[in-house]
C-alpha cells in the first residue's frame, strides 16, 4: 500500500494536535470551557428552537395547511412562532400563579403549628416511655412557641445578609437574563429561517463528506431527532394525562389543593420516573399543613396512581414511542443523573433511545453500509 504524502500530513498534524491537547490539557480545558461559555447564548436558543419548533409544527398543520400561495402562506410561520412563544409563557404563567402563592401560605401555616406539634410528639414520646426522664423533662421545658419565634427571626435576619449576596450577585444575574433574551432571539432567527439553515446544513455535508459518511452522519441525526422530538411529545402528554387524573382523584377523594397539587405533579412529570414523586412530596408537604390524616390518603392514593401510570399509561404514551425497555429508561435515568443531574435525566432517556434504536438498526442490517461502501468502490 502506498502512502500519500497528504495521508502522512494529516496523521502528523493529527499527532501533533493530540500531544498538544495531553500535553496543555488544563488550559485547552479552560479555553474549551471559555468558548463554551461564550457560545451559551447561541447554545440556549438552540434548545428553545427545538422545543418552540415542535409545537410551532403542529400550529402550521392546522394553519391554513392547503394553502401555497397568498398571504395565508406567508404569514404561516410568524404566526404559528408567535402562538408558539404565547402558548408557552402562558402554561409558565399559569403555573407559577397555581404553585407559588399556595406553596408559601402553607409553609406559613406549617410554621405557626409547629409548636402545637412538637409539643404532641413529644407527650406521646413521654407517655409511650420512650425518652429517658432527664431528657422529657429538658424537652417539656422547651417553650416552642418562642422557638418558632426565634426561628423565624433568624431566617428574618439571614434575610438581610442574603440580600446583601443578591447584590452581590447582581451583575451575574443580569448576565444570564441578557444571555437568555440573546438565546431568545437567536432562536427567532433560527425558527424564521429553519428551511433554508437546513438545506445550507445538508450542503455543507454533501460537499465535505464522503457520500457514505454523508449518509449515515444524516441516519443518525434522523434518529437523534425521532427520539428527542417523540420522547418531549409523549413525555408532555404523560405529563398532562398524570395531572389530570391526580386532580380528579384528589376531588373524588375531597382531599385540598386538588388542582394546584395536579399541576405541580404533572410539571415535575416532565422529569422521567422520579419527577411525580418530588413534585407528591410537596403536594403531601402543602395537604400535611391543612391535614395529617388527609396527606397519608394523598401518598397512598399517588404510590396507587403511579403504579397504573407507570404499568400502564407510561409504556404505553412514551415507551411505545421510544420504543426503549423499561429497564434501560431506568439505567439512562440514573446514569444521567449522575452526571449532570436533572439535565442529565431529561436528556438521558432520548439519549438511550437513539443509541438503542442505532444497535437494533444495525444487528439487524449488519452489512447494509459495507455493502453501500463496497459497491461505491467498485
Amino acid at each position: 500500500m502506498k502512502l500519500e504524502w497528504k495521508t502522512c500530513f494529516k496523521v502528523g498534524v493529527s499527532a501533533f494536535l493530540l500531544y498538544l491537547c495531553i500535553r496543555y490539557w488544563p488550559d485547552a480545558a479552560n479555553l474549551f470551557l471559555a468558548a463554551l461559555n461564550a457560545a451559551s447564548p447561541l447554545i440556549i436558543g438552540c434548545v428553545v428552537a427545538y422545543f418552540v419548533n415542535i409545537l410551532m409544527g403542529f400550529y402550521e398543520g392546522h394553519y391554513f395547511p392547503k394553502a401555497q400561495v397568498g398571504i395565508a402562506a406567508k404569514s404561516r410561520r410568524p404566526v404559528c412562532m408567535a402562538a408558539a412563544f404565547l402558548t408557552l409563557i402562558v402554561i409558565v404563567i399559569l403555573v407559577i400563579n397555581l404553585i407559588v402563592p399556595e406553596l408559601i401560605s402553607c409553609v406559613g401555616v406549617i410554621i405557626s403549628a409547629l409548636p402545637k406539634v412538637m409539643e404532641a410528639i413529644v407527650d406521646v414520646l413521654i407517655q409511650a416511655h420512650v425518652l429517658p426522664e432527664n431528657l422529657a423533662e429538658a424537652l417539656n421545658g422547651i417553650d416552642w412557641q418562642s422557638r418558632a419565634g426565634q426561628m423565624l427571626n433568624l431566617v428574618t435576619t439571614g434575610a438581610g445578609r442574603v440580600v446583601n449576596i443578591l447584590i452581590s450577585a447582581a451583575s451575574s444575574f443580569f448576565s444570564s437574563v441578557v444571555a437568555m433574551l440573546v438565546g431568545v432571539i437567536f432562536s427567532i432567527y433560527l425558527l424564521l429561517g429553519k428551511d433554508r439553515l437546513a438545506g445550507q446544513g445538508r450542503r455543507l455535508m454533501s460537499r465535505y463528506l464522503r457520500p457514505s459518511w454523508n449518509r449515515k452522519a444524516l441516519y443518525v441525526l434522523g434518529v437523534l431527532n425521532d427520539s428527542f422530538r417523540s420522547y418531549i411529545v409523549g413525555q408532555c402528554l404523560e405529563a398532562v394525562i398524570l395531572g389530570t387524573l391526580c386532580t380528579l382523584g384528589m376531588t373524588a377523594l375531597r382531599l385540598p389543593y386538588g388542582t394546584m397539587v395536579g399541576t405541580l405533579i404533572a410539571f415535575t412529570a416532565l422529569i422521567p420516573v422520579a419527577g411525580a414523586y418530588i413534585g407528591g412530596a410537596v403536594g403531601a408537604l402543602m395537604i400535611f399543613s391543612v391535614s395529617p390524616s388527609k396527606a397519608l390518603i394523598f401518598i397512598v392514593f399517588l404510590v396507587i396512581l403511579q403504579q397504573v401510570e407507570g404499568n400502564l399509561i407510561y409504556p404505553r404514551v412514551v415507551g411505545s414511542s421510544l420504543g426503549l425497555p423499561a429497564i434501560w429508561v431506568l439505567a439512562a435515568v440514573t446514569i444521567g443523573g449522575g452526571i449532570l443531574g436533572v439535565a442529565g435525566m431529561l436528556l438521558g432517556v432520548p439519549i438511550a433511545a437513539a443509541v438503542y434504536r442505532l444497535l437494533k438498526d444495525d444487528l439487524n442490517r449488519p452489512q447494509s453500509f459495507e455493502l453501500t461502501e463496497k459497491e461505491e468502490a467498485g
